[in-house]
């Protein structure tokens, strides 16, 4: 079965109806044609997790890419309109993506990649900062880093100052500096 809509507005209640195996949606949809098609098929990946999607773009919009593939990257695409030229490769791709498989644009890709090492808070640190930092995480006091590291326990207390300085963790922030310094690692470790 082959559904057609004009805007997003109803896409959900289309969706539920019809049950589609995929989805292929414009960012730009009526009735403003900003990201509507982007938001419609976030909440559509959140309320029909089985249904395929596939979202073609003029342009990179990186919140709403992260979100899109955020929760799970299994069966979606991200394509930039100008690289679907080729007819028998996009319908490979709506195949793959139908089947399970993931599609995002190389350009959204590095886009995204870019985005998370812009938005790392960790990435102002030193190498001997987050090596600290990463103590911290594992639950070490000032004077377990220093033997671990094998550094005087003053060393690591200015370490651990300038991790609190880089992180925006003032003396005034509210609540405990430590825990939410490792709470940011936690974060942001992986990226």
């Amino acid at each position: 079965m082959v559904a057609e809509r004009g805007d997003a507005l109803d896409l959900p209640e289309v969706v539920g109806e019809t049950k589609p195996d995929l989805v292929v949606i414009d960012i730009r949809m009526p009735p403003t044609h900003t990201t509507e098609g982007l938001e419609a098929a976030v909440a559509l990946r959140k309320s029909h997790p089985e249904v395929a999607v596939i979202v073609l773009s003029q342009h990179i919009e990186t919140r709403y890419a992260f979100e899109l593939i955020e929760g799970s990257a299994e069966a979606v695409g991200y394509l930039l309109k100008d690289r679907v030229a080729d007819i028998e490769e996009f319908v490979a791709t709506v195949r793959r993506v139908a089947a399970g498989d993931t599609a995002i644009d190389p350009q959204v890709v590095a886009r995204l990649l870019e985005r998370e090492r812009r938005d790392n808070p960790l990435d102002q640190l030193s190498d001997r900062e987050r090596e600290v930092l990463g103590l911290m995480a594992q639950g070490h006091d000032n004077a377990a880093i220093a033997d671990h590291l094998v550094l005087n326990v003053r060393t690591v207390e200015s370490h651990v100052s300038s991790v609190f300085t880089k992180l925006g963790l003032l003396i005034e922030t509210e609540g405990h500096r430590r825990v939410k310094a490792v709470l940011t690692y936690l974060d942001h470790a992986s990226a």
